[in-house]
């Protein structure tokens, strides 16, 4: 049974909450009204896709890819940016139907795929991926630099 689709400016509200436990998670303060706003304006601006899965009504989680490209490839690439399940439902699958929604989004749009970074400690993630066909790339070196 599909429990993900795309996400509407409706969504906004709980959209938000489940955002910003996924920034909790990652060590950053909370703040709702800033997460809310930060969504509106990718919603609104078409800057990402953003796919949410449900039950009964109430989301427990969301996927967020922004778009990218290959100028080798002359195509689109998608990056998976953002995913997050609520902890209460992790486990139930909801990740891999995001997953799903995503690599529909890369196949309706002609895109070489979609990239995505995690940590080498992120043990759920390290499995989850390779389990939905993703491969590591140790071909090339990620760098970074920060505008301080």
């Amino acid at each position: 049974m599909k429990n993900t689709r795309k996400a509407t400016i409706q969504d906004l509200p709980q959209l938000a909450e489940l955002f910003d436990q996924y920034r909790v998670f990652y060590h950053k303060e909370s703040d709702i009204p800033a997460a809310k706003n930060f969504l509106k304006e990718r919603i609104e601006k078409n800057d990402s896709e953003i796919f949410v899965a449900e039950i009964d009504g109430g989301l427990v989680g969301f996927v967020q890819l922004y778009p990218l490209f290959s100028s080798t490839r002359m195509k689109r690439y998608w990056l998976l940016n953002d995913l997050f399940v609520n902890e209460n439902y992790r486990g139930k699958g909801f990740s891999k139907q995001l997953i799903e929604e995503a690599k529909e989004l890369a196949k309706s749009t002609d895109s070489a795929g979609i990239l995505l970074e995690t940590g080498k400690s992120n043990d759920i993630g390290n499995k989850l991926y390779p389990s939905c066909g993703f491969e590591i790339y140790d071909e090339v070196n990620f760098y970074e630099w920060t505008n301080r």
